[in-house]
């Protein structure tokens, strides 16, 4: 995947962001588009090799699309500012995020804002066992690779059916239950960079599979 041309034309569209624009370029889009595609089978096939629970996810099911919802965000612009996609989507579960873009790359894994449905059963979760949780996150490797759990406008006070001052306190106050790997443009561009992408989804595993079998009750 020739992500320095992906960047190229990410920031050539960030500059020029409309259907017009866009209409004129189409055929680079599809091109780039289609070999970002590509790439995602190629991750797909090496983690399904690294992980026997891994959830094939064909490169296509995997994409997002890069226009933005204007109906629920009227204010953005019409178009994304990355590629990105989602690997080890199995339903109902957290999956696995790569996103590629010029202001922000990054890896990630969780679940970004659960119903409330998912939300309780993670809680329960934690409320049962949530020790294996927090060693899970500080874990030394996991801790200086991804910092923390994604800070989402946590609770100010203890969700409902929850009484203050639980061993777990700080863990039931959150929203969203995913980490963030960031990544500089640098460490994109690098020949060793899926290799990277390897090494950070194998890390998350724990996590994940935390947060899977909570929503799996």
């Amino acid at each position: 995947m020739d992500f320095k041309a992906l960047l190229k034309f990410l920031r050539a569209l960030n500059r020029n962001n409309s259907k017009e624009w866009m209409d004129q370029h189409r055929k680079e889009y599809k091109a780039l588009r289609d070999a970002f595609i590509r790439w995602l089978d190629f991750m797909d096939l090496r983690l399904s090799e690294l992980d026997p629970e891994y959830y094939p996810t064909p490169g296509k099911k995997g994409i997002n699309r890069i226009n933005n919802n204007l109906l629920f965000h009227p204010n953005r612009p019409v178009y994304k500012d990355h590629f990105g996609g989602g690997l080890d989507k199995a339903p109902g579960k957290g999956d696995f995020y790569i996103q590629i873009g010029i202001e922000e790359s990054l890896l990630a894994g969780g679940v970004w804002r659960p119903s409330a449905e998912n939300l309780t059963k993670i809680r329960q979760a934690i409320d049962y066992d949530g020790e294996v949780l927090k060693g899970i996150l500080d874990a030394p490797s996991f801790a200086n690779m991804f910092g923390g759990l994604y800070e989402d406008q946590p609770l100010k006070r203890m969700p409902k059916g929850f009484s203050p001052g639980h061993p777990h306190e700080a863990l039931l106050k959150h929203r969203t239950f995913a980490v963030v790997r960031p990544l500089d443009e640098k460490t994109v561009l690098t020949p060793g960079f899926e290799d990277l992408v390897l090494e950070t989804y194998m890390e998350l595993l724990p996590f994940r599979r935390y947060l899977n079998r909570a929503l799996s009750v």
